[in-house]
Parts: structure tokens; sequence; C-alpha cells
């Protein structure tokens, strides 16, 4: 059994669209236990000061996390790794690895250490509106969670040298097992301990997400080896931390954007954490299926052209890309927009989740999705920097974003309260991917201009024939169906969600549009090999009996 798991680490995605897809399969599963795990902590809990704490205790750990690991492998650690791959320097690149992980490892314990010590003192600052009580159990929550960037910055490393190797299935399924280990508190540890548990269905999250990430790593040939002096010493480890430093002092100016609407929540009624959370969480499902997908699933790509000096085909990858993901996010928005307050009440719609918090939630849904097209397409227009090993520029326009953030909620938040936090994030994100687009522009002389035009163009005409049908399905069903149950709001969503998709297929195929016809393609591909393999399966079977 063992050995068929391990199996999984043999498949190489050789292509864009094709990581993209296994990345896209695994990471919708992992989205719906993503969800699932929110209508529980919504339904358990509902809005109030439990998942306010909740939320509130990931904010320092995960800056622990996002600074030392994420800032080194989106910008630095994966391009350098798969660099030296392409150059046929393994032995080298492994001990780079090394390097990494164990400069991580101190680094990680020491901040970990130091914050859990001054906690009390950190989150009294972070969330000045919080009662001595709910302070107390935040402090409590943040210092068991404090084990899960050690956790996860292992595996994230790891995860980067899947990622080099493109073993995209065996790296995307380590966030399915986190979920789960998530899950598994709400039901399990909470229960036995209180609401304590869900910090720890936090840390055992982190544990899996490990464990299912060092299975199939030693089978690339990696082997861990201690050595700080030669982690020191190693030219190419420098060279990461240099590259790493402009992007972790970004990813900063971001974890402060996430410190401002904590404080400015806390301030706020009881809950309005948890419902901003809730709505983001909402909308990061099809930023993460489509955004982050592609953009990690190009990253390697991207990294080997410009190391290789062909900037056609860098630019190429990267229009493809763009295409393909503004294809998908453009008619998802607008579905979203239009159908929030239904989502909202069929994902979260039970228990201590009540009416009023549906109505906040799905108004920040509303919100978030008029900016899903920026979220979306600047992890690809960051990436295309960091693949260039150009991290100041993503670093400089973050800044410029932060300030357009923290500009917004001081102007609004006395008028709009919580909803002054969703605008002000949505604005911040619309500025900085213009800001990345036209950076990258001009760097280039031409970034596939008239294709991206033309396809922008069509996407849009299409969505908006889809979105006319959505309203109208829409209007029709609420005649036909009891909305004061689940069942009628569920029959609402789906049925208007089917005719917008279906209408925006039908006009794409008459526009004849090019990432229509390379998707439909794909699927075709797909589907024939699928039931070609059913068929030599079943063979094999019968032969055998």
């Amino acid at each position: 059994m063992i050995k068929k798991i391990l199996k999984l680490n043999d498949h190489i995605s050789g292509s864009v669209v094709s990581a993209a897809f296994l990345i896209t399969v695994t990471g919708l599963v992992s989205r719906v236990l993503g969800l699932f795990r929110d209508r529980l902590l919504a339904s358990t809990f509902g809005a109030g000061d439990t998942l306010d704490v909740y939320y509130a205790a990931f904010r320092v750990p995960d800056l622990i996390y996002n600074l030392l690991i994420v800032g080194a492998l989106s910008s630095a650690f994966i391009p350098v790794f798969a660099a030296m791959l392409s150059n046929d320097k393994e032995e080298e690149a492994w001990d780079m690895a090394n390097g990494i992980m164990n400069l991580a490892l101190c680094f990680i314990v020491v901040l970990s250490a130091a914050f859990a010590i001054f906690t009390p003192f950190i989150m009294k600052a972070l969330t000045p509106g919080f009662s001595p009580d709910k302070l107390a159990q935040l402090v409590v929550f943040t210092r068991v969670m404090f084990l899960s960037p050690l956790l996860l910055g292992i595996s994230g490393i790891l995860g980067g040298i899947l990622t080099s190797y493109k073993r995209f299935l065996t790296y995307s399924l380590a966030p399915i097992f986190y979920n789960a280990g998530i899950i598994f508190g709400i039901l399990v540890f909470a229960r036995m301990m209180g609401p304590i548990g869900l910090a720890w269905g936090v840390v055992f999250g982190g544990f899996l997400h490990l464990m299912s990430q060092y299975l199939f790593v030693g089978q690339l040939g990696f082997k861990h080896k201690w050595s700080l002096a030669a982690s020191f010493s190693n030219q190419e480890v420098r060279k990461v931390f240099t590259l790493m430093i402009p992007r972790t002092m970004g990813i900063a100016v971001n974890q402060i954007n996430l410190f401002v609407i904590t404080i400015f929540a806390s301030l706020l009624a009881s809950g309005s954490l948890g419902v901003f959370n809730l709505a983001q969480n909402l909308q990061s499902v099809p930023l993460g299926l489509v955004g982050i997908s592609f953009a990690m699933a190009v990253f390697p790509t991207l990294s080997s052209l410009f190391a290789q000096k062909k900037n056609e085909e860098f630019i190429n990858a990267f229009s493809e890309t763009f295409r393909q993901i503004i294809f998908f996010v453009i008619p998802i928005s607008v579905l979203m927009l239009l159908l929030r307050a239904q989502i909202v009440r069929v994902v979260f719609g039970a228990g201590k989740f009540d009416w009023e918090d549906t109505i906040l939630t799905f108004q920040c849904l509303g919100i978030f999705s008029l900016s899903l097209f920026a979220q979306s397409v600047t992890p690809l227009l960051a990436r295309a920097f960091y693949a260039m090993h150009n991290t100041k520029t993503p670093f400089y326009i973050a800044l410029v974003s932060e300030g357009v953030n923290i500009l917004a909620v001081v102007l609004l938040i006395g008028k709009y309260q919580i909803l002054s936090l969703a605008i002000a994030f949505s604005l911040a994100a619309v500025v900085q991917m213009f800001l990345l687009l036209f950076a990258l522009r001009m760097e280039f002389e031409n970034l596939d201009d008239r294709r991206i035009i033309i396809s922008v163009g069509k996407v849009v005409t299409a969505t908006f024939f889809a979105g006319l049908s959505v309203q109208l399905f829409k209007y029709l069903m609420s005649g036909l169906v009891d909305l004061e149950r689940f069942i009628g709001v569920f029959s609402q969503l789906v049925i208007s969600s089917m005719a917008g998709v279906a209408v925006f297929i039908l006009v794409a195929h008459l526009l004849r549009m090019e990432e229509y016809i390379y998707l439909k393609g794909s699927l075709n591909r797909r589907l024939f090999r699928k039931k070609q393999l059913i068929l030599e399966e079943d063979t094999g079977e019968i032969s055998g009996i």
C-alpha cells in the first residue's frame, strides 16, 4: 500500500495547464474541506468571541511562517533550485536545500520561543478592543499555535523541492491533510478540551501537512544533513537569503495589512473579525483554485526560461497563463457577486450562524468579488518578477498598496464599520495588480498585449450574457421554491449557476475563444485517456480471473 502511495511521486507534470489542472483538482478537494471546516466553525460557535479569538490567534504564527518560509520559497528558493537543476547541478542543489532548511528551523524556533514569551503584550497591542477574558483566551490559543510554523516551515521547504521537480500532484495533497487535521480538531479536540481544541487541531493539521510531503521527497534523493557551518558558508544559500530579503519585506507589508484589519476589527462589534475571515475564505476558493494554482504551476517554467534567457518563450508562458486565469476568474467573480447571499446561506447557514451574521458576511463577499480578478492575477505577476530574480519591485508596489489600504480604512471605518475593511482590502488589491502589470510591461517591449486585450474583451462579453441569465433564473426560481428552507436556497443557487455557466460556454463557443478551445481539447484528451485506461484495467482484471 505504501509503495502504491509513493508511486504518486513519479508523476511529472509536463505542461503549465497540466500542472495547474492537478493543483486545481486537489485544490478543489482541499477547498471543499475548507468550506466544510468553516461551516463547522460557524455553526458550532457562530460569528462571536470564539471565532474572533481563533482567527486573531493565527496572526503572529502566520507572520513567522510567511516571513521565513513563504518569502524564501516564492521569491528565491524555487528559482535558484530550479536553475541549478536545469544546469545539472543536482548535488549542489541538495546542499543548498539542506542549508536553507537548517537555517530556517533555527530562526523559526528562536522567533517562536521569543514571541511565545511576550505573547500577552503583543496580543494586547494587536487586539486593543478585546475584553480581558477574551484576551486571556487569545494568549493561550496563540502560544499553542506557535508549534505550527515549525511544522509548516519544514513542510514548505519540502514542498518547494517537489514543485521544482514538477511533482505537483504530491505537492498539492498537503493542504488536504492540513484541512483534515483542523476538521478533526473541531470535531474531536474541541469537544474534549473546549475551544482550545481548535488551536490543537491547527497544530495537528500542520503535522499531517509535513508528513504528507516528507513521504515523497526522499524518493527524489533528498537526505537531511545537520551542518550550520556549511549552511552559512554555502554561496547559493547566501544568494537565496539575499533574494528573499525584499520579498520578505513585501510579505511583512502584507502582514501589516492583516494586523491593521485585526486591530480595527477588534474595536468593532463582537464577531466582526470572524465575519471578515469567513467572507475572505469564501472568496479565496476561486483565488486558490485558479489564481494561485496557475501561478504556482507556471513558476518553475518561468524561472527556467529566464535562466536560459528565452525571453520570447517567457512572454508566451506568461501571456497564456494570464489569459487562462482571466478566462476562469471574471465569470466566477460575477457569479459570486450575483449569488452572494445564496452562497453564504448554503455554506454557513446552520446552528449559531444567524441571519444577521449572514447579511454581514455576504455584503463583505460581494465587495471581495469585485477585486477577485486583481487578487487572482497578482500571484502570477509577482512570480514573473521573482522568476527574473527581481524581488524589489513587488515589495515597493506592496508598500504603495498597503498605504492605500490603511488610508481607506481610516477614512471609511466610521461610516461603513466592518464593510470598510473589505472595501479597503479590495481597493488595495486592484491598485497592486495594475501597478505590477505596468511595471512588468516596462520590462519587456511587448507582453503579448494584443492577444490579452482580445481575450479579456471576449471573456467580459460572455460574462455579461452569463450574468443576465443568472439574474433571470434567480428571480424565476424565487417564485418556484421556498427560500426559507435550505433546499430552496440550494436549488436557486445551483440552477442559477448552471444557467450562467451554460450561457458563458455557449457564448465562448460562438466567439471561438482561444482559452475555451484549448480547455475543451485538453478535457477531451483527458477523458479519452481516462476511458482508455479504464478499458485496460478492466481487461487486466478479467484476464486475472
